[in-house]
């Protein structure tokens, strides 16, 4: 039986992708799709919004009439919104992919609990299975380099968007702080500017580039006398994410109640 699946968001243009990706996948079918009540788009074929021949499921705002009888929700939308609809769709037994970036300590601390209490959840700053591979590399080649290594983080998005840095590099920060017993919160420096002095070794440099259309770019540096060496991955469409999120919702249809991560979808 195909997974019923709601998308949050579903008139933006990570929700058109999802709904199209949800659409084209014979192992799910769409149960739902949920936007703001200031969306122009309400009471509209979900599928027609996303340039597709209609599919019967309308635009709405209520979530109730929303997630009545689905099985799992994609949610790419902002942490405000996260905070609100996790613990609805927790109450109701819905599983959850969560790609919203913005989360606070408080927010992964609640879908923690919800997981506890029985909820399914995968959540991930980014989808694409390509990014959770220069997670997992960057896990390994950070220690494997030492910190005779200078460590930059560089990375570019389209100019509307809205959070500083993507939580993309913001993980890669993390994993790359813990891989060399550093801190994210001490040690990772945003940007330089003005007479800041030479550049301490126990320092991640993290870069935030905004222009024009860029689905997504990001380049981890490790750099020494006589050489570097760049990890970079870079989106050149958002369906990359979209099928990232469809195969966790497909990981968690058979998954034990709790809180995974797209490396643990992965196998990674």
């Amino acid at each position: 039986m195909a997974i019923r699946t709601v998308v949050m968001g579903a008139a933006g243009r990570m929700g058109r992708m999802l709904v199209s990706q949800v659409l084209q996948d014979p192992e799910l079918t769409l149960s739902g799709a949920l936007e703001s009540p200031q969306c122009p788009f309400l009471g509209k074929d979900a599928a027609q919004v996303a340039g597709l021949p209609p599919c019967g499921v309308p635009l709405v705002a209520e979530a109730e009439t929303a997630l009545e009888g689905a099985d799992c929700l994609i949610d790419f939308t902002a942490a405000a919104v996260t905070r609100q609809m996790a613990p609805l769709a927790a109450q109701k037994g819905i599983a959850m992919v969560i790609g919203s970036t913005g989360l606070t300590e408080q927010d992964q601390a609640l879908l923690q609990s919800l997981a506890e209490k029985g909820a399914r959840i995968v959540q991930s700053p980014n989808m694409s299975v390509g990014v959770n591979l220069l997670f997992a590399l960057c896990r390994q080649v950070a220690p494997l380099l030492g910190d005779d290594y200078d460590i930059e983080v560089v990375e570019m998005h389209h100019n509307q968007k809205k959070d500083a840095p993507s939580g993309t590099a913001e993980k890669l920060g993390q994993i790359l702080a813990q891989a060399r017993g550093l801190s994210y919160e001490k040690d990772v420096r945003h940007g330089r500017v003005g007479m800041v002095g030479a550049r301490p070794k126990g320092e991640i440099g993290m870069h935030a580039l905004r222009g024009g259309d860029v689905v997504g770019d990001h380049t981890v540096i490790f750099a020494t006398e006589g050489e570097r060496v760049e990890l970079t991955h870079k989106a050149s469409s958002r369906q990359t994410f979209a099928k990232g999120a469809l195969r966790a919702v497909k990981f968690l249809a058979t998954a034990a109640p709790g809180k995974y991560d797209m490396q643990q979808v992965l196998g990674l």
